[in-house]
């Protein structure tokens, strides 16, 4: 016959063993996240890549500012009949190699826009990586990404293809992250694709900088693999996974939604049909 002591000693071990089970089936259930990756490790701009950033830029004229053109940055036409609209865009980590930003360039230079893709891989080394890593990583790529703006945007002002009354600034995914925290006035509109604009996994904060009032589109996937809550590892599960917080008090900001998109939706039907419209419309297009 046990004692009141040895009784209760059995049922405690019973209870340990039982914990025990069920956390090593709930560790066995959990969702193995992804192990992130980095190569190279430049995230700072010298004096020669950040020339090279404009000089190797993709540009795509349209034939209204004078002939059509589709090149390097440094063999643009150095002589135009006509001033256009241009759009500043940051590709996302895969840089320019990605087909569907030459695409949408494409694209958009049948809308009578000229647009200016900065290349960020310039930089010899430059950090690369495979999500997720850690946050001061991503910070310091953001922080390169940032500093990409101003030599790009005084290179297209010198142009004499560029209206720079009518500039915008645009970018997707890494590259839509400094379109957000941009804090100049230099641009008549800004695009945001395949961003979230709130904390999450690639972010220590979010830092936006939109200007009151200033127009802004953002075009994200319902289910975009890496700021939706379809991403298990997303690190924010109150996240909207999309900007509408951000620009909740703007009367000319614009979020679309893109249902079963993935996440470079630049030349989706939906993403060029919002984009088009908000381009027209401040950007008073002909």
């Amino acid at each position: 016959m046990l004692s009141s002591g040895q009784f209760q000693l059995r049922h405690v071990a019973s209870f340990i063993v039982a914990l025990a089970f069920a956390e090593g089936a709930i560790a066995q259930a959990a969702p193995a996240f992804p192990t992130g990756e980095i190569k190279g490790s430049a995230t700072i701009h010298t004096d020669a890549s950040r020339k090279a950033l404009v000089e190797n830029a993709d540009v795509v004229l349209p034939s209204t500012a004078g002939s059509a053109f589709s090149g390097k940055f440094k063999d643009a036409p150095k002589t135009a009949s006509t001033r256009v609209p241009v759009v500043l865009f940051l590709h996302g980590s895969s840089g320019l190699g990605l087909k569907a930003i030459g695409e949408w360039q494409t694209w958009l230079a049948t809308l009578g826009i000229a647009s200016v893709a900065p290349d960020s891989f310039a930089l010899p080394d430059r950090v690369t990586y495979k999500s997720p890593i850690d946050k001061d990583m991503y910070e310091r790529i953001h922080a390169l990404r940032l500093s990409e703006i101003q030599p790009t945007l005084a290179a297209i002002k010198a142009q004499p293809w560029a209206d720079t009354m009518r500039l915008v600034l645009a970018g997707t995914s890494e590259g839509a992250v400094p379109v957000a925290r941009y804090g100049g006035t230099d641009f008549a509109a800004r695009i945001l694709f395949a961003w979230s604009c709130d904390n999450n996994y690639f972010v220590s904060e979010p830092r936006n900088s939109f200007e009151p009032s200033k127009p802004v589109l953002n075009v994200i996937s319902v289910v975009d693999p890496f700021f939706s809550k379809a991403n298990a590892w997303l690190g924010n599960a109150e996240s909207s996974g999309h900007c509408g917080a951000a620009l909740k008090d703007n009367a000319n900001a614009s979020v679309v939604l893109v249902p079963d998109a993935p996440h470079t939706l630049l030349n989706m039907p939906a993403t060029r049909a919002a984009t088009r419209g908000f381009l027209a419309q401040h950007l008073s297009l002909r």
